[in-house]
């Protein structure tokens, strides 16, 4: 299988930490998206990244497909829950720290253009700071979203952290604005997965 990613997508990234903690091969093809030879069109209409493409020439998308997709390939350790209430919360957290990335994303193309709209940037700041006080508030005191072991929940909110503070380090604070994201965050770093894809500035 071979996954078309860019290097700081942290929608790649948390495909390329679920495929590390299942122990699943990727072959990674990194993609510059703005290239006019890049492949990612023929494989997904939308032009995103991440595509896994499957040994049959099949492509999925998007990341939350494809993490499902790779956490079915083996039955053991499991970063979805199989039990639907739980499988639900874990996706919570997953659709909240996504969206969270979706306004950092609209934040950063925002401030790219020659004429900036202060209004667009107030609006998509406002989602990230609501959805990091939000996490911050769920997770709380406890080791990890969910449960009692590493789950998509907390990969999705890793890679969510990693894009923040690559992004965003300069207005926005982990360790004295979100100390239980921070905690998190230091755990997950100390995990191979996390190290071998960090973003690079």
């Amino acid at each position: 299988m071979k996954l078309l990613y860019t290097i700081n997508s942290p929608y790649a990234r948390k495909v390329r930490i679920v495929a590390s903690e299942k122990h699943i091969v990727l072959d990674l093809m990194e993609v510059v998206l703005a290239a006019p030879d890049c492949p990612v069109s023929q494989y997904n209409p939308l032009g995103k990244v991440p595509v896994l493409i499957l040994d049959d020439g099949e492509s999925l998308y998007d990341s939350r497909v494809i993490v499902e997709y790779l956490d079915n390939r083996t039955p053991l350790a499991h970063l979805i829950p199989q039990v639907n209430g739980a499988k639900t919360t874990v996706r919570r957290w997953e659709a909240l720290a996504d969206g969270v990335c979706d306004a950092a994303v609209a934040v950063m193309l925002e401030q790219r253009r020659a004429v900036q709209d202060a209004a667009v940037l107030t609006k998509h700041m406002d989602k990230v700071t609501r959805g990091l006080q939000v996490l911050n508030h769920d997770l709380g005191q406890n080791k990890w979203c969910f449960g009692n072991s590493l789950t998509l929940a907390d990969i999705a909110v890793g890679c969510m952290l990693g894009y923040v503070q690559l992004r965003f380090s300069a207005v926005i604070n982990l360790e004295s604005e979100y100390p239980n994201l921070q905690r998190l965050n230091k755990v997950l770093l100390k995990r191979q997965s996390f190290q071998d894809s960090l973003p690079q500035p």
